[in-house]
C-alpha cells in the first residue's frame, strides 16, 4: 500500500497534500513571524501562522537591549 495522502485530502488540481497547499499561502507574503504545523497521529491537523509587524525607530536605530 503506497504511503500517499488519499485523494480527498489533496489540493485541487495538484498532487500536494491540502496541508501543504495551505503552508505555502500562509507563508506567502510574511515577512517576521511563524507558521507552526500540528500533528497528530503522524498527520497534519492544525496550521497557525503568527505575524509580527516590526516599526521602524525615529532615528534609524535600534532600541538598546
Amino acid at each position: 500500500m503506497p504511503n500517499e495522502e488519499p485523494a480527498l485530502h489533496r489540493a485541487p488540481d495538484t498532487h500536494e497534500p491540502e496541508w501543504l497547499a495551505i503552508v505555502r499561502s500562509k507563508v506567502h507574503g510574511l515577512r517576521y513571524g511563524v507558521v507552526q504545523l500540528v500533528v497528530h497521529d503522524g498527520r497534519v491537523t492544525q496550521i497557525e501562522r503568527t505575524e509580527k509587524t516590526r516599526l521602524a525607530s525615529e532615528h534609524g536605530d535600534r532600541t538598546p537591549r
